[in-house]
């Protein structure tokens, strides 16, 4: 069964605010500029970017992971919307991003989209679940793990062929069990 999000968001004590460490660890030395945090959540990543001075557009589904976004970013310059990425209510605008996130949301739809929304000279960073991730099943009485929010080892590499890699693995993140694959890369 998929995570019920609604309930998550609503223990807003609950979450975790600090952004993404290999988002930390990539973007301080990036000239701020126009960002698009994917599958945005509660914000954290949006949040950590506008501090920077980026200007950004965080998109989620969940009204209540907007709603909470937008509480704790009173002043910062962020565009927070409520969008169903699966549903294209919500285009990645072409040559539009110098930076584009997304850290564990995986719609393999959008990789095209993703690559044509970041300006040349702009970055992508990235993480997603890997493969073997004890994951529920996709649908009530399915007897198989959700897949297909997983990645197949060198997917991710393979999605942002022709770009300079700046930083890739496959691996448990630093302090988490989860294997995920982590993605640094600009466009040419």
């Amino acid at each position: 069964m998929p995570r019920d999000w609604k309930s998550v968001y609503s223990h807003p004590e609950n979450l975790d605010f600090s952004p993404a460490p290999l988002l930390v660890a990539n973007c301080e030395t990036l000239a701020p500029g126009r960002a698009l945090d994917l599958a945005c959540g509660h914000g954290r990543n949006a949040i950590y970017l506008a501090t920077l001075g980026w200007r950004v557009t965080a998109v989620d589904r969940e009204e209540a992971a907007i709603r909470l976004l937008r509480e704790h970013s009173a002043g910062l310059n962020i565009d927070a919307r409520v969008c169903d990425l699966e549903d294209s209510s919500f285009a990645i605008e072409p040559f539009a991003f110098d930076l584009i996130c997304d850290f564990l949301y995986l719609d393999r739809k959008l990789f095209p989209e993703i690559r044509e929304g970041v300006k040349p000279g702009g970055t992508f960073i990235g993480a997603m679940l890997l493969v073997g991730q004890a994951l529920p099943p996709a649908n009530p009485g399915d007897s198989e793990p959700n897949g297909s929010f997983q990645l197949e080892p060198g997917e991710l590499r393979a999605a942002f062929a022709g770009w300079k890699i700046l930083f890739y693995s496959e691996s448990a993140e630093p302090g988490k069990k989860r294997l995920t694959a982590r993605i640094v890369a600009r466009r040419a």
